[in-house]
């Protein structure tokens, strides 16, 4: 690359959070609403139907023109949706919760990036919040972190979670864990999905998530086949079961802690005992896909202050290392996602072959 070039893409990281705000602002301030309701406004008209200066709707909207979302019209001076006009709601719906979510969760933390590196801890958190620990601890006592981060992962659970459990097996009537389980939403699923004579289904996560995990089984009358076992991942794995399942986890540790959690999943479980994870995985070559635009800075300054999705190849060694035959490796192919996605997620499969 040359040294030009390496300066076009340096101003386009410079302009990349203004950018984002500019077109979240015009969300926000309703002019793309009231472009759906009225095809053709001029700045005047749309800044008494949002309440702003026509002069300053007008500076948010030539962004617009220039991506070609909204169109201006210069003879009548009025602007209409372009693009935006093409994009359905449920796919437009799905990249505002994503941008809502950046903005609340990450926009903000990310300030603090070098000290959260430094330090391996959340500095962004601690500092607008108050909270000295990671985001899905924080999520409990914050609503505005709480609904932003939440409504986007309800999306992406919905998304992944059947594709996810289409693609994995578990034997009739087997007595499946879900590690870090959380609320119990994964046992429930799991229950759902792959339902067969005498299976069980058990929830492992803090001994406080209990009584909302309990709560849910009833609520989804699956309290006689799901239940909730408390503990802590890395100090001890409970034993008895044929599956166990990490979903959404991993990529939130760095190896070192992932190790721990393996090593423990493996001495859980018999000879043949099986381990299915789900996650978000780097593509190979880091060039293809751009899921590294955006995760090292969420995870190390705005959720764990560590962590990280990894390459699939990675994982497989993780798990080789940690008495594990992988039988299978997938990854979602990017062209079969939406435009919009920022990572593909993996499923590895893997049968215990070895101690620890």
């Amino acid at each position: 690359m040359t040294g030009q070039r390496v300066l076009e893409r340096f101003r386009e990281t410079m302009v990349g959070p203004t950018r984002f705000m500019n077109v979240l602002c015009c969300f926000e301030l309703g002019i793309i609403d009231a472009l759906r309701r009225h095809p053709r406004m001029t700045a005047g008209q749309l800044g008494d139907a949002v309440g702003a200066a026509p002069d300053a709707v007008e500076q948010l909207l030539h962004l617009l023109v220039k991506e070609s979302f909204v169109s201006y019209d210069a003879d009548s001076g009025a602007y209409a949706l372009d693009g935006l006009a093409t994009v359905a709601d449920e796919d437009l719906q799905r990249v505002l919760a994503i941008m809502n979510m950046i903005k609340t969760v990450v926009l903000r933390q990310s300030f603090y990036l070098a000290d959260s590196v430094r330090t391996g801890r959340t500095v962004g958190l601690k500092n607008l919040y108050g909270h000295d620990g990671n985001l899905y601890e924080a999520l409990a006592e914050h609503k505005d972190l709480r609904e932003s981060w939440g409504t986007m992962m309800d999306t992406i659970t919905a998304h992944i979670d059947p594709w996810f459990f289409e693609n994995i097996d578990i034997p009739a009537g087997s007595k499946v864990l879900d590690l870090a389980g959380n609320t119990g939403l994964g046992a429930i699923l799991t229950y759902r999905l792959k339902a067969s004579p005498g299976l069980r289904v058990a929830t492992f996560d803090l001994p406080e998530k209990e009584a909302e995990c309990l709560r849910n089984f009833k609520e989804h009358g699956v309290e006689e086949h799901c239940s909730f076992i408390g503990g802590d991942v890395f100090e001890k794995v409970p034993g008895g079961f044929d599956v166990v399942l990490i979903k959404h986890f991993v990529d939130m540790f760095d190896k070192k802690e992932v190790f721990n959690m393996l090593v423990n999943a493996n001495r859980a479980l018999e000879a043949g005992g099986q381990v299915n994870i789900l996650g978000p995985v780097y593509p190979e070559d880091v060039k293809d896909f751009p899921a590294v635009d955006f995760f090292p800075t969420y995870f190390l300054g705005c959720t764990m202050g560590q962590g990280g999705p990894q390459k699939l190849s990675t994982y497989r060694d993780w798990l080789t290392e940690c008495g594990f035959t992988v039988t299978r490796a997938i990854a979602q192919d990017p062209a079969g996602m939406p435009a919009d996605a920022l990572v593909a997620h993996g499923i590895l499969c893997a049968t215990k072959t070895a101690p620890a």
